[in-house]
């Protein structure tokens, strides 16, 4: 289905329909999209959904066999690649490992025959720009990874492109530099207002790094939104289950919307899913609210959303715990809650303790079950 913009931004660049394949493989499938002025988007999904193959379309590295796109108004479906306005950064960052920086910088500036002050004169504005004005004369073997990467980055937007395409450009570096990074592409990315597109395959990436993230799998489009939407609003269970940590338990609609999970009934979100259906039940890890309620078995109603729980184990992962809890009553299935250090003391949780917890209706989803999705 075509992802509509939303709002009154004017689209730059538009992909109508498109389909890939490479024998009887469908690695896209009638993907549609509209992507923003001056937006950073991100295709965000597991190895072999097709993000990488979009990318390489609008690229034109890689011609789509079905399908248009259209790039600032310009039908560039059937264009070459070198006939197209983009600049893009590699996983691998492609720099040339006998040419200088600033020569890596200049190159594109070379092949369209613009004057030597003035390609200086560029090259010394974009070693600015990334922080590395005095790396000009090494050789990419003596950049770290991290330079390496904003060299590639400097030398693609050197011939100030309309489109900026990212592919898998912070994977290679490790979680530290990945993190400064990312933070610095956004900001500096933002500053020149250039319409971005990068594929990650890295949930955190996408979430701190984009405007809109569009969530693929197998091909299709499973959902465009902003990370706070992706994050809190996820329209399918592949979404929900790929985008941060959710506890998923089998259960099955009851009378007015309730669902069972093993012996107790809850109260979920609004869904559509129909009486006696077999669906999975979804909660984020934070989403469950440890409480100081002492309410004893016999007085919670058939649809409360409290419950006792046992704690069975704790993992300690900084700036919170992760505990897993059980109940009896839920059958084999364990929940995981992500609690503060705070609540750990105030509530002097250990292992073999009980807790009174919360699941909140507003934050409980339910979803087909993954045999009749």
């Amino acid at each position: 289905m075509k992802q509509q913009a939303e709002n009154t931004q004017k689209v730059y660049l538009e992909i109508d329909r498109v389909s890939k394949k490479f024998g009887d493989f469908v690695a896209l499938d009638k993907v549609s999209l509209e992507v923003f002025d001056g937006e950073f988007i991100c295709f965000l999904g597991p190895s072999g959904c097709g993000k990488t193959t979009l990318l390489r379309a609008i690229a034109g590295l890689d011609i789509q066999t079905s399908g248009s796109i259209h790039q600032a108004g310009k039908n560039i479906s059937a264009l070459p690649a070198s006939e197209r306005d983009f600049g893009i950064v590699f996983q691998s960052y492609a720099l040339f490992p006998n040419l200088t920086a600033e020569k890596n910088i200049a190159f594109g500036l070379e092949n369209q025959k613009m004057e030597k002050t003035a390609i200086n004169k560029r090259v010394n504005e974009l070693l600015e720009l990334v922080g590395l004005p005095d790396q000009a004369p090494k050789y990419p073997a003596q950049l770290s990874g991290g330079q390496q990467q904003r060299i590639a980055l400097a030398r693609a937007l050197a011939t100030s492109p309309g489109l900026l395409l990212l592919d898998e450009p912070l994977s290679a570096l490790d979680a530290k530099v990945r993190s400064h990074l990312r933070h610095e592409m956004k900001s500096l990315q933002r500053r020149l207002g250039v319409t971005t597109i990068m594929v990650t395959h890295d949930q955190e990436e996408a979430l701190t790094m984009a405007d809109r993230i569009v969530v693929m799998n197998q091909g299709v489009i499973e959902q465009v939104g902003s990370p706070t939407q992706i994050y809190r609003e996820p329209d399918t269970l592949f979404v929900a289950d790929f985008v941060g940590a959710m506890n998923q338990v089998p259960g099955r609609v009851t009378k007015n919307g309730s669902v069972r999970v093993g012996e107790l009934s809850f109260t979920p979100q609004s869904h559509s899913q129909s009486e006696g259906a077999e669906v999975v039940v979804a909660i984020r890890p934070e989403d469950i609210i440890p409480t100081n309620s002492n309410l004893e078995k016999e007085q919670k109603s058939s649809t409360s959303n409290s419950l006792t729980m046992e704690i069975v184990d704790m993992e300690f992962l900084g700036s919170f715990w992760r505990v897993s809890l059980t109940n009896s009553a839920l059958g084999t299935q364990s929940l995981l809650a992500d609690l503060s250090i705070n609540a750990i003391r105030r509530l002097t949780i250990e292992v073999g303790a009980t807790i009174h917890v919360e699941l909140p209706a507003d934050r409980l989803w339910v979803f087909p079950s993954k045999a009749e999705s």
